[in-house]
């Protein structure tokens, strides 16, 4: 198993520190910055030795490997070979799992159920509908209309079923990889994008946190101004937050999010802070980022929120962009977030 490997290597080595990219599961560019889920993980970094252990695959199936190329990795060729395996494994638990095994599978959903049931519906029918976007589905199940939403659980349930399986096995297999790293003296340094993705789980159940139209479209996106990178700015496509909805419920999401990555990691690296101060927002009819304006975000009262649910927390602030004497004040002001004083 390479990544226990690898914390052995670190370990020789005298690191303490294993940094990684978000972990949750890609989509079309397989960027982990443009996720279907900031809660889920990537079901493409799951062992299938270890679900050959369980009795869930066969050593045929381990042996039925395409020639990959060595030194490179072609994911429109991987994607369809592991989900492949995946779905042997799923089979293989639904005939073989011993009842302890159920009840653990079980007993894992249940507690995860607050973003679970809707993520599993999502990549379901995201998978039913040719890999589109939700905004291109019929519109009972794009807007999330209750009969609609009811009978996709019912036509679709083998395959949210399928779903939930692969996140139950790849949180299962982390918390192991983990427990041996910390075992060992390494941290793992996680990441919280500051941003979602718009094609997710996360914008389609929770629209109204997001500036959307009608009919789940952003009305104005994320990005950067122009700069010395590139003179057109970045215009990253992110649907930005409503600040004021979020902070009516008192930041419940940002406190659910800030949970789950801090179950699977030990630090967390936030990135682009400084859109905790302000952010940079495009009309979505923009092709570029040139015509934005700078919009005040709410990060004292976000992280007010954040220490009075966690208390201390271990975070780096990345410090790329325009940083503003009011970012470096926002971090001084929270010092559980400014426990790591060096940015990354």
């Amino acid at each position: 198993e390479w990544a226990y490997r690898f914390v052995d290597l670190l370990v020789e080595t005298d690191q303490t520190l294993w940094q990684m990219l978000p972990l949750g599961p890609t989509s079309y560019g397989d960027s982990p910055y443009q996720s279907l889920s900031t809660f889920a993980g990537n079901p493409l970094l799951i062992n299938p030795e270890s679900l050959a252990a369980q009795g869930w695959l066969s050593a045929a199936d381990l042996a039925d490997v395409p020639p990959f190329p060595e030194h490179s990795v072609n994911y429109g060729w991987v994607i369809p070979y592991r989900f492949g395996l995946l779905d042997k494994a799923y089979a293989g638990f639904r005939t073989r799992a011993v009842p302890a095994q159920r009840e653990a599978f079980e007993s894992w959903c249940a507690e995860n159920a607050g973003w679970l049931d809707d993520f599993a519906l999502f990549v379901a029918l995201k998978d039913a509908h040719g890999g589109h976007e939700w905004t291109k589905w019929e519109k009972p199940l794009a807007l999330r209309e209750p009969a609609a939403l009811a009978a996709a659980r019912t036509t679709h349930a083998a395959a949210v079923e399928g779903q939930k399986f692969r996140q139950w096995v790849f949180h299962t297999q982390w918390f192991q990889l983990k427990a041996y790293a910390n075992s060992r003296g390494v941290q793992l340094v996680g990441d919280i994008p500051i941003f979602v993705a718009h094609d997710s789980s996360d914008v389609w159940s929770a629209r109204e946190l997001f500036h959307l139209d009608a009919d789940g479209m952003p009305t104005v996106v994320a990005g950067v101004p122009p700069d010395y990178f590139s003179p057109t700015g970045q215009r990253w496509g992110n649907p930005l937050y409503r600040w004021d909805a979020m902070q009516a419920t008192g930041f419940q999401w940002w406190i659910q999010r800030v949970r789950s990555v801090l179950k699977l990691v030990d630090i967390v690296r936030i990135d682009h802070f400084r859109g905790f101060c302000q952010y940079w927002e495009i009309p979505a009819s923009e092709d570029t980022a040139m015509h934005g304006v700078w919009v005040d975000a709410p990060g004292q009262a976000l992280f007010e929120a954040l220490e009075a649910a966690f208390g201390e927390i271990p975070v780096i602030a990345e410090d790329l962009g325009e940083i503003t004497p009011d970012v470096p004040d926002l971090r001084a002001a929270h010092p559980p977030f400014a426990l790591y004083l060096k940015d990354m």
